[in-house]
């Protein structure tokens, strides 16, 4: 900030001197000479060469925008002071600023009225010593008063005569003139229609359809189409609104309406002596709404036939009004050749610049040398010297979205990068970063003219540049643009006004990235208003960048040594196995293994435990190559499923599935694992069947390998249909036992050997490839270990055993070990410095204790230990997550409360956010008690949160389990609890404990056998509509199967990433807490694309509560404002409408309430008008989004809505 305040002051030091000394001495080149009587001047209105004009010295603009800037263009070539006007909503438009002089105009008035106040503008000029006006086009430009009024005042008017504006400018007596002159015309009323009535008197005499069209302007303003007669009466008040707001006169005449014809205008230009000319002719046939988009001249393949009658049949016309300056006459022509006659504007057209350059005449000076007096000889534009040069197009760059029926979109340019180039040409007034799009005025934004020398080439160079633009904080129509000059109708040069109409396939956008931006949004926002995900401690996270360990490369030939390093592919491990061979002989493969197998939980159970789950994929595929190289030999990586999925979704705001796919990249040799939760995949409640096969069918095609399938009760059922799932979808089955009590103490007898030996039973019955023993809460003692384990094996010598367990009690090693010595195939462990407490046990441990031993699991200890170290050092990052705040360290008392090892932890940090920091040992006391009130169940997610859930309810309300019993029908149960004794989970071994169950539930439903039996199939197109119509067509189908588990989650997830881009390539500290002021970050969004962001400054409070957060990206200066949450807590903004929620109506763009169609207590039906809203002189009917009844109407006649503002709800009746 200091030193862009630096360079302005030395800017304004600079002027000052200018201003106050005189001009700078100009030392002359040598060989050069000024045109005689030229000087040197600093003046920036003057120039080196003559006036061009004899008595014209100052013009006024009488119109805004990038008119205005056209014409003050034109004048200083030609040597003529310039003023622009400006109404308060402009103050820091362009157009005044590019004058030599400005003057605020209609102080107190609406923003176009403020351009329509003929008495004031006379003034402004005479007062300002002003020779000629120039009214540009809209506003004034058509207006006879007006030109009168200029003439009147003795000010040269750049136009035509008022006599002939006015008699153009009626399109009633221009269609008579068009039949004095002999020129052919559509049918239409002989003069306005003053009510609804006669014209619907006019559309019984010639049928329909017909078109309304203004008498006194164009540009598709008051235009409106009709096809059906109950429609007249409404399209006739509306285009009578919209023409009164913008040309200060509602009068409307009406046409036959022409179909399928092209749009045919023919430019001319006359003098005072009654010389004609034109200019060739435009084809303007690409509309909206009856609104020009693109302009092409000359009209490609039209037959030079009916070019020379159309341009002579123009000049016919005009010599018969007797017309003077520029204009244009307009035709529309039908399949057969036949074309009529529509309209004069008596004006210059927005789309004059093709024919500037296609024809090399300056259209704006030759106005004002006609003006000055000047024939069309003296200025050398008679008819013979007048030929074409190629072809050009236009395109109006608009703030409108396509996506939303182009909506007009209001806001702040955050970014304006501009296409240009070799035969470009940009005309515009609001082509920069920071300027404001009001909705006061219309949206135009830039015309983009390209000139080659034929159509095609002409089309190539505007896809060019329109692909170079990059406009972010407004929505445009760039896409719609692009998608019209890449069609081949379009390409061809043969287009109707039925173009846009005919072809949806226009309005099929790919999505605009602006990920630098969205990124520099969410930086801001963390700056401004925190962490976007909870911090649970009090930690920071580290500055520090992790190491990852370098991996031995060893180049093919000692030659290669120089060449810049590339790693060799990751050595062959189990994965290449299964995919060559599958399932079942990658199981054998397993069992056939000599040594013991390790299954690596660093990437998803040990963060779970350690961390809460808040690993990011950028610190996971960071390490990836060297895991993949390194740990080939792994019987897999888990790395997915359990409450890594949600937790990506809600807290991290990255996708699950791309984590899967970008890890599987990386990570090609190594299986990968996850944990799902049988019948409820990785939800905690039931889904049907269908959502779970589709599920896991997903998963494998996005490289998921084994899927190791529980239910927290060890309800078989549930299990199988998890088996099934993945059978179906080719996974490897990982059926597992959960496991609790204690085998080897003879005095529990509820969960014995033979319970876990007939439940494995039924597993390999079921198809199962692989056995696991699921230890979650870390109970299997060695001694237990080595008992079931060695039953089972017994039980099945040819089936792969896998055991996981968690080291709460610091035993996690020597059961691990023991479980081997019993014939366990794989076991679960974490690296070194992820392990431990309620993590797994550690990796280096196994490793260093089979090392040289027939159980050898072939790893590498240096290796382990280089892995450690990163993840040592990546921990630090994590720091507001971390379990060791509150957790110092294991625990045996584990062996008593039976407490997951994820649970563990995240039951800590909730008593200590509860404020039962004191009361942990209470929880944990409560727990067991807890247990057994449920009925001594297995206890791992869902299952667990449901004992977890009693135990911190009987500490909250001081209950002992007596207590609970005794009156339970008195006590409001956390829902977990009611819906567990229903029967949501599934049945637990032994059942349910009566009489409590039938005490809790009194009388709530019960649900009979397995739960997800009774649900019917989710209809996957239906979510994916709904997505749709949400969040766009940037929904995938990964995102309707996370929408299927998670529907809100998924909502909050696709809005975030909507809003604030890919925050997931963030490193760890930036998306956590940010970055401080003036510090420097490199973001890699893509391989080869990589964004510097240093952070400059945040501003202090403005009055609408919001912060402007300053950025340099690449060098270069960006913006943001972001609302400050703590400090708007007590300002009043109007409620924006709900997302997703039918009933609530949102306004569809920013513009003011002209009319309210309903009030409260109202039935309406789906489409029925609510209200009208106008914006950019455009109005828009609101209708009923559904049928039901009107209530809490929050907008008003004349309140100013932003964007989304409600409207008002309504209720399904």
């Amino acid at each position: 900030m200091l030193r862009l305040q630096s360079r302005a002051s030395q800017l304004r030091h600079v002027a000052s001197l200018q201003v106050s000394e005189g001009p700078v001495p100009v030392r002359t080149r040598p060989c050069f000479k000024l045109p005689p009587g030229a000087k040197y001047s600093t003046i920036r209105s003057a120039t080196p060469f003559p006036r061009d004009t004899d008595t014209i010295t100052k013009l006024m603009v009488a119109n805004r925008g990038e008119i205005a800037i056209r014409v003050f263009r034109a004048c200083t070539e030609m040597n003529i002071r310039t003023v622009a006007i400006y109404s308060e909503q402009d103050k820091m438009h362009m157009h005044r600023q590019k004058a030599d002089e400005s003057y605020l105009i209609g102080r107190g008035l609406p923003p176009v009225a403020a351009y329509l106040n003929i008495p004031e503008i006379i003034n402004i000029a005479k007062e300002n010593g002003v020779d000629a006006i120039h009214p540009g086009y809209g506003f004034l430009s058509e207006r006879s008063d007006f030109a009168q009024a200029v003439i009147d005042a003795d000010i040269k008017f750049i136009g035509p005569s008022p006599e002939v504006v006015r008699r153009m400018g009626d399109k009633v007596e221009a269609r008579e003139a068009a039949i004095e002159a002999g020129v052919q015309v559509v049918p239409g009323t002989p003069g306005p229609v003053d009510s609804a009535e006669h014209a619907l008197e006019f559309c019984e005499t010639y049928g329909l359809p017909v078109i309304f069209k203004a008498a006194y302007g164009g540009g598709g303003r008051g235009m409106r189409v009709v096809k059906k007669m109950e429609d007249i009466e409404e399209n006739f008040h509306r285009a009578t609104s919209e023409a009164q707001s913008a040309f200060g006169n509602g009068a409307l005449f009406l046409e036959k309406f022409i179909e399928r014809p092209r749009h045919i205008e023919v430019q001319i230009l006359g003098d005072k002596e009654g010389n004609v000319v034109h200019l060739y002719e435009r084809d303007c046939s690409v509309q909206r709404r009856h609104q020009k988009v693109v302009e092409i001249a000359p009209a490609p393949q039209l037959s030079q036939e009916i070019q020379q009658a159309m341009t002579t049949d123009a000049i016919r016309l005009a010599k018969h009004v007797g017309y003077e300056n520029a204009g244009t006459v307009e035709f529309l022509l039908d399949n057969s050749g036949n074309y009529y006659f529509i309209e004069v504007n008596a004006r210059l057209q927005v789309e004059h610049t093709v024919t500037e350059n296609v024809t090399g005449v300056d259209l704006v000076q030759s106005q004002i040398k006609v003006a000055d007096g000047k024939s069309l000889p003296e200025m050398g534009l008679t008819q013979d010297k007048i030929s074409l040069h190629g072809c050009a197009i236009q395109c109006r760059m608009t703030t409108e979205d396509p996506a939303r029926g182009f909506q007009p979109d209001t806001g702040r340019i955050e970014v304006f990068r501009s296409g240009e180039g070799f035969g470009i040409r940009l005309d515009s007034a609001l082509g920069f970063a920071g300027a404001l799009i009001t909705p006061y005025y219309d949206s135009l934004l830039v015309k983009v003219i390209a000139h080659a020398q034929d159509h095609h080439s002409a089309c190539a160079k505007m896809l060019r540049t329109l692909k170079e633009f990059r406009i972010r904080g407004v929505k445009t129509n760039i896409p719609f643009l692009l998608n019209v000059l890449e069609h081949p109708q379009f390409l061809s040069g043969v287009v109707d006004t039925y173009f846009i109409d005919e072809n949806p396939q226009l309005f099929q956008f790919k999505p605009s990235q602006n990920r630098a931006q969205k990124l520099l949004k969410y930086l801001a926002q963390v700056m401004v208003n925190g962490p976007s995900t909870p911090l649970a401690t009090n930690l920071r996270p580290s500055e520090t960048i992790p190491s990852v360990p370098e991996i031995p490369y060893e180049p093919s030939h000692p030659g290669d040594l120089h060449l810049q390093r590339k790693l060799p592919e990751p050595p062959m491990g189990f994965r290449n196995v299964l995919v060559k061979d599958g399932p079942e002989a990658f199981a054998k493969k397993v069992r056939q293994h000599q040594g013991l197998l390790l299954m690596d939980t660093t990437f998803r159970d040990a963060h779970q435990s350690l961390l809460a789950t808040r690993v990011r994929t950028h610190d996971l595929k960071r390490i990836s190559p060297y895991v993949s190289h390194q740990f080939n030999n792994l019987y897999s990586l888990e790395n997915w499923g359990g409450a890594t999925f949600d937790v990506a979704l809600r807290f991290l705001h990255e996708c699950p599935w791309d984590r899967l796919d970008t890890l599987r990249k990386m990570i090609p040799n190594i299986p990968f694992q996850m944990l799902l939760r049988g019948a409820n995949a990785v939800g905690y409640t039931n889904y049907p069947d269908n959502v779970v096969y589709k599920f896991c069918d997903e998963a494998v095609k996005h490289g998921m390998d084994i899927f190791r399938i529980f239910d927290s009760l060890n309800y078989l059922p549930n299990i199988i249909v998890g088996m099934d799932a993945v059978g179906n979808a080719g996974g490897v089955i990982e059926a597992a036992i959960s496991y609790t009590g204690d085998v080897s103490d003879p005095t529990r007898t509820k969960y014995n050997l033979d319970y876990y030996v007939d439940l494995a039973t039924e597993l390999v019955k079921a198809g199962t490839h692989v056995l696991a023993i699921k230890d979650m809460s870390g109970i299997l003692k060695p001694r237990a270990a080595t008992m079931l384990v060695g039953a089972l094996r017994q039980k099945f010598p040819d089936m792969p055993i896998h055991v996981h367990t968690h080291d709460t009690a610091g035993a996690g090693v020597a059961a691990m070990l023991a479980c081997y010595q019993a014939g366990a195939d794989v076991v679960d462990v974490a690296c070194d410095s992820m392990s431990g407490m309620t993590s797994q046990p550690s990796m280096g441990a196994v490793v260093a204790s089979l090392e040289n031993t027939e159980g050898d699991t072939g790893i590498n200890l240096d290796d382990v230990s280089a892995y450690s170290a990163y993840w040592e050092q990546a921990r630090n990052l994590y720091g507001p997550f971390e379990c060791a705040v509150t957790m110092k360290s294991g625990n045996a008392d584990t062996y008593r409360n039976e407490i997951p090892g994820g649970q563990y932890t995240n039951l800590q940090f909730q008593a200590f956010s509860l404020g039962l920091a004191d009361q942990f040992e209470e929880v944990k006391k409560m727990y067991v008690e807890a247990n057994k009130l449920l009925g001594d169940i297995p206890k791992v997610t869902p299952s667990s949160k449901v004992v977890g859930d009693l135990a911190q309810f009987m500490v909250q309300n001081k209950l002992n389990g007596k207590m609970v019993e005794e009156r339970a029908e008195e006590l409001s149960f956390p829902v977990s609890i009611i819906e567990y004794f229903q029967g949501y989970l599934g049945t637990p071994p032994g059942g349910y404990p009566e009489p409590l169950r039938t005490r809790i539930l009194q009388g709530k439903p019960k649900m009979e056998g397995r739960p997800g039996e009774s649900l019917k199939p989710l209809d996957f197109d239906d979510v994916k509509s709904k997505l749709v119509e949400q969040h766009g067509k940037i929904v995938r189908d990964v995102d309707v199967i996370s929408s299927a588990l998670y529907p809100k989650v998924t909502d909050e997830y696709l809005d975030f990433k909507e809003k604030y881009g890919p925050v997931d390539a963030l490193n760890t500290r930036m998306f956590l807490v940010g970055p401080k002021v003036a510090e420097e970050i490199e973001v890699e969004i893509e391989k080869g694309k990589t964004l510097s962001i240093k952070t400059l400054a945040v501003g202090d409070l403005d009055k609408e509560g919001k912060r402007e957060v300053f950025f340099e990206l690449n060098g270069q200066l960006r913006s943001v404002f972001i609302r400050d949450n703590e400090a708007t807590k007590e300002m009043h903004f109007h409620p924006k409408a709900l997302k997703g929620v039918h009933g609530s109506v949102g306004a569809p763009m920013p513009g003011t309430v002209i009319e309210v169609k309903v009030k409260n207590g109202d039935k309406v039906v789906k489409g029925q008008p609510l209200l009208v809203l106008s914006a950019m002189k455009m109005e828009m009917v609101v209708n009923a989004p559904m049928t039901g009844i009107v209530k809490n109407i929050m907008a008003q006649k004349d309140m100013k809505l932003e964007g989304d503002d409600l409207l008002m709800d309504i209720d399904s009746d």
